[in-house]
């Protein structure tokens, strides 16, 4: 679509009218919605949507939608997102030493398959320079400690500010960020390599080759203070068998883990997810 749009991303307490309320807001302002989807959760007692319009013959200019619709979205005592789909967000993709999950993502953001900039590569090893070399994009070597973890968590913080960055992606990113981190900036997806919450923590492949598993996973989830334990985007699985060997688990395994990723960071980028506690709307 070339056309410009506004998506809104709601939940609020369930009540009646409420979509009614939403649409016509648009519908009164000029808008033509073309993408409108909801739930409701029962048992948190919530209403979840995300409503997408164009902004062709919307009467409101950008700076007035947020302002205007709040005087709507007060009295619902609504949470609320509002994005533009023509707004091209940052993207710094962190690394260790695994290069599958990196590749990837470039080849992705190179091929067009979503729409983001990446200007920043932030590893805890040097390893991976020369990808970045090989992209051009700023490569950064952070090594972390037990001493320095708060100051150099405090340095990625500022490279962070200094390019602009609206999403961190860990691509096999082998540290644990800390609560203080994630407070200051949270908008941080992660990549887990098992189906989550089981086989949690190291050497998942050796645990579900051990447990004799007939299907791996992985989990692609936002980053909260709780380990491996925050929002889930996207998961997927694949069959395994007897004859699989554990570097046929890690393989099957990574190629799980491209896949996953890049649709997590996708519906992120096309703001389909909707996070309410510790569990996500994803709006297809």
């Amino acid at each position: 679509m070339t056309s410009p749009t506004a998506t809104l991303l709601i939940s609020c307490p369930d009540q009646r009218g409420l979509v009614a309320k939403i649409a016509n807001f648009i519908y009164a302002n000029g808008g033509n919605i073309i993408h409108a989807d909801q739930h409701t959760d029962f048992a948190a007692g919530l209403f979840l949507t995300r409503i997408e319009w164009q902004l062709d013959e919307f009467n409101l200019p950008r700076d007035l939608i947020a302002p205007a619709f709040n005087a709507i979205a007060q009295p619902l005592q609504a949470k609320w997102e509002l994005h533009f789909s023509d707004t091209v967000r940052r993207i710094a993709i962190w690394v260790s030493r695994q290069d599958h999950c990196l590749f990837d993502l470039i080849w992705r953001q190179r091929a067009k398959e979503f729409t983001a900039e990446i200007p920043l590569i932030i590893s805890n090893h040097p390893d991976l320079k020369v990808v970045a070399e090989q992209f051009g994009i700023e490569y950064y070597h952070v090594p972390i400690t037990k001493e320095n973890k708060q100051e150099q968590e405090a340095k990625q913080l500022e490279l962070l500010q200094q390019y602009k960055i609206d999403l961190v992606v860990l691509a096999k990113y082998m540290q644990i960020l800390s609560g203080e981190f994630i407070a200051k900036f949270p908008q941080v997806i992660n990549i887990h390599h098992s189906f989550l919450p089981a086989f949690v923590g190291a050497n998942p492949y050796h645990k579900a080759f051990e447990r004799g598993v007939k299907i791996i996973g992985a989990t692609s989830h936002y980053v909260t203070d709780n380990l491996d334990a925050g929002p889930i985007i996207e998961q997927d699985v694949v069959r395994v068998s007897h004859r699989d060997e554990v570097e046929d688990l890690i393989r099957k395994g990574k190629d799980l883990e491209r896949v996953v990723l890049a649709r997590a960071v996708r519906l992120h980028l096309q703001n389909r997810v909707l996070v309410y506690g510790n569990r996500t709307v994803v709006f297809e």
